[in-house]
């Protein structure tokens, strides 16, 4: 079985869904279901198979978020320290040719989102910046070409 790096916000996050599907989600499935089944004849009844494949989706969701879980090593990234860029690390860049700032933070695989600036530790940039500091210059192969970046500041909070 595979451990997972994850922070312990995004290992938080995911029991938090869990816990509201468990506890919301799934009892409002099922008094839906019961609702549709209270109509009549369920070959024919839309309210009833909709329900069913709602739970159906809803269970999967679940499992796959237990089994997340399960196999999270969860790392305290407040914990973490130093000057080289590793998992956890909030990293301050400038793209050499356009000399726009950007914030990452190096973060699982489960937890990553780009538009909140958390990317994924086996993204193409991320790849680059491990073992780096401050001050170094980091080729990134895009799928949109290549990209130069430097790196201003690494921290971890």
């Amino acid at each position: 079985m595979d451990k997972y790096p994850m922070t312990s916000a995004g290992h938080t996050a995911l029991e938090e869904e869990l816990k509201r599907l468990k506890s919301v989600e799934r009892p409002r499935i099922i008094q839906a279901i019961a609702e549709a089944r209270a109509h009549g004849d369920l070959s024919e009844n839309a309210e009833y198979h909709a329900a069913k494949e709602q739970q159906g989706m809803n269970e999967a969701r679940i499992n796959e978020l237990e089994d997340k879980i399960a196999r999270a090593d969860v790392i305290d990234v407040s914990k973490l320290s130093g000057s080289t860029v590793k998992f956890g690390a909030s990293v301050t860049v400038v793209d050499e040719d356009t000399e726009e700032e950007h914030v990452y933070q190096i973060v699982g695989d489960m937890e990553a989102d780009v538009s909140k600036g958390r990317i994924s530790i086996s993204s193409p940039i991320s790849r680059a910046l491990i073992g780096k500091e401050e001050g170094d210059s980091v080729e990134v192969n895009t799928p949109g070409g290549g990209k130069s970046y430097e790196i201003l500041k690494v921290e971890y909070k």
